[in-house]
C-alpha cells in the first residue's frame, strides 16, 4: 500500500502531465483553425484550376498527345520509374497518423518495384532509414510550415525530375481530413495525368461540342502553363490537410490522455483518502489505547498504594 506522500506526489505529477496536455492540445487547435483558414483562401483558384483543366482536355483532339497526359511506353510494360512523396509529420504524440500514412506509403512502394522515395517529415525519415529504405530526397522544414511556397519548391522538383525523365510517374500519399472526427490516408496520381484524361473522354464527349472554347495560343503551351499549376495546388492541398490531420490527432490523443488522467486521479483520491482515513483511523485508535494503558497503570498504583502496610 503506498504512503500518502507517495500518492500526493503522484497524483501531483498527473496535475502537471495534464498541464502539458491541455497546452498541446490548444496549440494544436490554434495552429489547425490557422492552416484550415489558408487552405480554405486558396481553395477556390485551385478548384477553379481543376474544372478548367477538365473544360481543356474536353476541348483536346482525340488523338492529343502529351508528357503531362499520357503514359510512356516502358510504363506500359512495367519498366518505368516511380516517385511516391509520402507526407508524415515531424513530431510524434498523434495516434495512428503516422502509422497509416507509413504503411500506404510502402504499400504504394511494393506495387512498384523500381521507385524513389521522397519524404516530407522527420518521422517518414527516421522510420525509413530503421527499415534500411534509400530516400531519395527529404524535403525539411515543410511538415510544420505548409506553405504555397514549400509546396512549389516541391512542385518543381517533382517536375524537373519528370521531364528529365528520371521519374516517369509520381505519386503522393496523404492523409486527409473528411471531417472533425474521420481522417482518411489517400493516394493520388499526380503525373502522368492518364486517369483524369480518360474520365473526361469517356465521362460526357457531348457537352464539350456545346461549349464555346478557344486554346490559345496552342494546346501545348496551354497544358505545360496550367499543369504544373495544378500540381502544385494538389500539393500544397495535401499539405495543408495532412498537418490539419496530423493537429487534429494529436487533439484527440491529448484529450484522451487528460480523460485518462482524470480518471487516473480521481482513483489516486479516492485511494488517498483511504490511506489517509486508515491512518487517521490507526493515530486514534493508537492514543486511545495509550490512554487506556495508561489509565490502567494509574488504576493498577492506587490499587498497590492502597494494600501497602506502612511500618
Amino acid at each position: 500500500m503506498p504512503t500518502t506522500r507517495e500518492l500526493r506526489d503522484r497524483i501531483s505529477s498527473i496535475d502537471n502531465t495534464m498541464k502539458i496536455t491541455n497546452a498541446m492540445y490548444l496549440i494544436s487547435s490554434t495552429k489547425m483553425r490557422k492552416a484550415r483558414a489558408e487552405l480554405l483562401s486558396t481553395e477556390p483558384y485551385f478548384y477553379t484550376l481543376q474544372s478548367m483543366i477538365a473544360r481543356i482536355i474536353r476541348h483536346l483532339p482525340p488523338d492529343y498527345s502529351h508528357p503531362y497526359l499520357d503514359f510512356r511506353k516502358k510504363v506500359l510494360r512495367g519498366e518505368g520509374r516511380t516517385a511516391v512523396l509520402c507526407i508524415t509529420a515531424d513530431k510524434g504524440l498523434a495516434g495512428a497518423y503516422n502509422h497509416n500514412v507509413l504503411k500506404m506509403a510502402e504499400e504504394t512502394l511494393s506495387r512498384h518495384g523500381n521507385s524513389k522515395l521522397f519524404v516530407v517529415g522527420e518521422m517518414g525519415r527516421v522510420y525509413f532509414h530503421s527499415k534500411n529504405r534509400e530516400i531519395e530526397e527529404q524535403f525539411h522544414y515543410t511538415a510544420q510550415n505548409p506553405t504555397l511556397h514549400r509546396a512549389r519548391m516541391i512542385t518543381m522538383r517533382m517536375m524537373e525530375l519528370f521531364e528529365d525523365r528520371e521519374i516517369d510517374e509520381l505519386y503522393i500519399v496523404y492523409t486527409r481530413m473528411k471531417n472533425s472526427l474521420e481522417m482518411e490516408t489517400c493516394v493520388n496520381q499526380l503525373l502522368p495525368l492518364d486517369k483524369l484524361h480518360k474520365e473526361i473522354f469517356t465521362g460526357n464527349p457531348v457537352s464539350a461540342n456545346y461549349e464555346a472554347f478557344n486554346i490559345f495560343p496552342s494546346p501545348d503551351a496551354v497544358i505545360e502553363n496550367i499543369i504544373p499549376d495544378y500540381i502544385n495546388g494538389f500539393i500544397y492541398s495535401a499539405l495543408v490537410e495532412s498537418f490539419c490531420s496530423e493537429q487534429n490527432s494529436r487533439m484527440t490523443s491529448m484529450d484522451a490522455a487528460n480523460r485518462n488522467g482524470s480518471r487516473l486521479k480521481q482513483q489516486l483520491k479516492t485511494l488517498y483518502n483511504r490511506v489517509r482515513q486508515a491512518k487517521i483511523t490507526q493515530e486514534i485508535t493508537e492514543v486511545a489505547a495509550g490512554a487506556r494503558a495508561q489509565q490502567r497503570a494509574k488504576a493498577k498504583r492506587r490499587s498497590r498504594g492502597g494494600t501497602r502496610v506502612r511500618p
